[in-house]
């Protein structure tokens, strides 16, 4: 009974160290784990603070709020539209010259490239004008958001009129 007895733990002993012993398959980008609850909620709240950026951003630059929509801007930010590459200065100088009265957002996504940067794409309605034409249509918009010293700047802005 005894030598049972050690022959059954030596095998136990042995079994368990070979299964230890494995080595663990390679992640592949086929078959990626899958993200834990807590990583796809901390996700989620940051695609929600990005949007709400979005729009806030959106409200300064509509009610003119120089130094609040200067604040949610990098200072390497660039903006494209159909007038071409404008940096900082020349957006505000832009918010200034423009009367934006109604806008809505549609198709917001928000996609994080890492825990410090995110892209914003999204449709946008106005009723506008800009140097006194009318601006009113519906754009693509796009903001590359950056995470610096702890706070949210958008770095790149796109937007273009749709066809």
């Amino acid at each position: 009974m005894k030598r049972e007895f050690s022959l059954c733990c030596f095998t136990l002993v042995a079994a368990a160290s070979i299964c230890f012993g494995q080595a663990s398959p390679s992640p592949t980008a086929s078959s990626s784990p899958s993200p834990t609850p807590f990583k796809t909620l901390r996700s989620a709240t940051k695609a929600a603070a990005i949007e709400k950026l979005e729009k806030s951003v959106t409200d300064a630059f509509k009610n003119k709020q120089t130094n609040l929509f200067k604040q949610y801007l990098d200072p390497e930010f660039s903006a494209v539209d159909t007038e071409g590459i404008k940096d900082a200065d020349a957006e505000v100088e832009d918010m200034q010259k423009t009367d934006l009265r109604n806008y809505s957002f549609a198709d917001m996504t928000v996609t994080l490239l890492s825990s410090k940067m995110a892209i914003v794409k999204y449709k946008v309605t106005t009723q506008s004008t800009s140097s006194g034409r009318d601006t009113s249509g519906t754009y693509y918009a796009s903001t590359v958001w950056n995470k610096r010293s702890g706070k949210w700047l958008a770095v790149l802005h796109t937007f273009v009129k749709t066809q």
